[in-house]
């Protein structure tokens, strides 16, 4: 089915097909019921976490990190500029680099896939300034806007092409399993289960056909949520906290360094980690059911599927919010160290 819907081809019988538009209206009907019945209330709006981190490290010469997406991305659920994604990423690559991280992040609440296409030329606006790696992380809102799959990976394949055509390295977390929301109840976390892991899929499989990288979110928070709900949910009791945010960044920092030849890389593979060398659309499925998954292209159809190890996250202070996209000097958009 991932191999399908990254193809473009249309839903055959089984699968998705069954869901049907009811079976994922009631899936949206429970997520938006859940938001209100465990939120309480609306996230606060994420503070901007643009700026130059690793100060440490001098101010010249920073590797540039740019950070597209939805909520997750940009870090809705927390109120600190160091606490989101792009800033703890940024903290982690700065320190292995040893060199400052500029972040730059374009993502929006509540963004679909349709929007990357407006995300990327931001992004990529000012030549002087294109970015070395790129974070995407998307498609919650897809699944729960009904989306059409096909649509979604589409706009997906594009932005990735788009970037990598520029020059730079793309990461992409895919889409989490939305049957880890609280509460949604039998079926219908069965079905948004199914949904979200499938599109995770098929994203991974376009991602590495362009040349990217992907990271599955899949479950990654849903233990440690039911573990430490207080710990992990943000403010709004929704969006993950700064534990949450730090979880998921602990994931995607190997593979970010990796893809910038800061991390080790070599061919063998742990068998006692399961990594393995699979045909992509396997891989991709695989990588689904278990969150935390690297999957990056080999030689065509294959691909690796790898489970690097996490690094701790170096602690991070807050970045002043950017009230600009145009280029600022260094010294008014500094942030954490």
């Amino acid at each position: 089915m991932a191999r399908r819907i990254a193809a473009g081809a249309a839903y055959g019988g089984g699968g998705i097909g069954l869901l049907g538009a009811a079976g994922l209206g009631l899936v949206l009907a429970e997520v938006h019921l859940a938001k209100r019945t465990v939120g309480g209330g609306r996230a606060p709006i994420p503070p901007r976490g643009d700026g130059l981190y690793g100060l440490a490290f001098g101010r010249e010469n920073p590797l540039r990190l740019g950070i597209l997406g939805d909520s997750t991305a940009a870090g809705q659920g927390v109120r600190r500029a160091g606490q989101t994604p792009g800033a703890l990423l940024a903290s982690g690559l700065a320190a292995v680099a040893e060199r400052p991280v500029e972040v730059r992040n374009i993502a929006l609440p509540g963004a679909q896939s349709d929007d990357l296409e407006r995300q990327v030329t931001q992004l990529l606006a000012d030549r002087s300034r294109t970015p070395d790696v790129c974070v995407i992380m998307i498609g919650a809102n897809d699944v729960t806007h009904r989306m059409p799959p096909t649509q979604s990976v589409r706009y997906l394949a594009s932005a990735v092409r788009r970037l990598r055509t520029a020059g730079t390295e793309v990461v992409v977390g895919t889409c989490p399993d939305l049957g880890t929301i609280e509460p949604v109840y039998q079926p219908l976390r069965w079905m948004a289960r199914r949904v979200s892991r499938q599109l995770a899929a098929a994203q991974t499989i376009v991602v590495v056909e362009q040349g990217g990288r992907t990271v599955s979110l899949g479950d990654l928070l849903g233990p440690e949520f039911a573990a430490n709900p207080r710990e992990m949910f943000g403010v709004d009791n929704y969006h993950p906290s700064a534990e949450g945010y730090a979880t998921a960044a602990m994931a995607v920092l190997p593979t970010l360094c990796a893809v910038l030849g800061l991390w080790p890389e070599t061919d063998a593979l742990d068998a006692d980690r399961h990594e393995d060398m699979l045909p992509v659309a396997r891989a991709a499925a695989t990588a689904a059911s278990e969150a935390g998954t690297e999957v990056t292209g080999a030689r065509a159809p294959w691909a690796l599927l790898k489970h690097r190890r996490r690094r701790r996250l170096p602690a991070t202070a807050d970045a002043p919010p950017s009230t600009t996209a145009s280029p600022q000097p260094a010294e008014d958009r500094v942030g954490p160290t």
